[in-house]
């Protein structure tokens, strides 16, 4: 029998508020979707565990309020954390190009308080768009822009998306750490 071990990463989630982060980790999560927004203060916290390998991965994701209002408190939360997804919304108003137009503000954020983590983005709501209307090209140019480890269009109201975009992550923390515990 192969030596099995435990894994604990903390990913934090951040964007700007009502773009659907705590939707997607409830989403992946526990499978739910509450159409009704509730904003989170503060931070939230939320638990899940997997296996790959035999290897036990327990996660916790730290859901970071969006709104200005609790911007005094980001550098509190991101202490330790292994990686981060950014959220975007992909809607055709204000909330979805102000998402886009703090893609920069977020990433700055992360970098000063966390280092050089694994950052991934996902473009949110792709349920209440047009396909032929999502922007493939500017979210790819992101991507190279910020060395993001990739990006994902996602639906927390659907589901389109979401479990592949949390495992992609998941999966690059587990080989980055699995191979670094292999070489002690």
């Amino acid at each position: 029998m192969k030596n099995s071990e435990e894994f604990r990463f903390k990913i934090v989630v951040v964007g700007d508020g009502a773009v659907g982060k705590t939707s997607l980790i409830k989403k992946f999560t526990k499978g739910t979707f509450e159409k009704d927004y509730v904003k989170t203060i503060g931070a939230q916290l939320s638990k899940y565990s997997k296996e790959i390998n035999g290897d036990m991965i327990r996660l916790i994701f730290w859901d970071i309020a969006g709104q200005a209002d609790f911007n005094f408190l980001h550098h509190l939360f991101y202490k330790e954390s292994r990686a981060a997804i950014i959220v975007i919304s992909l809607e055709e108003n204000d909330l979805g190009k102000n998402s886009f137009m703090h893609i920069e503000n977020w990433y700055n954020e992360l970098r000063k308080y966390c280092g050089d983590i694994q950052v991934v983005l996902f473009a949110n709501k792709v349920d209440l768009v047009e396909n032929d209307n999502i922007n493939n090209m500017k979210i790819q140019e992101l991507v190279h822009k910020y060395n993001f480890l990739g990006s994902f269009i996602t639906s927390a109201k659907t589901g389109e998306g979401v479990i592949e975009a949390f495992n992609a992550i998941i999966e690059k923390l587990y080989n980055k750490y699995k191979q670094l515990s292999t070489q002690k």
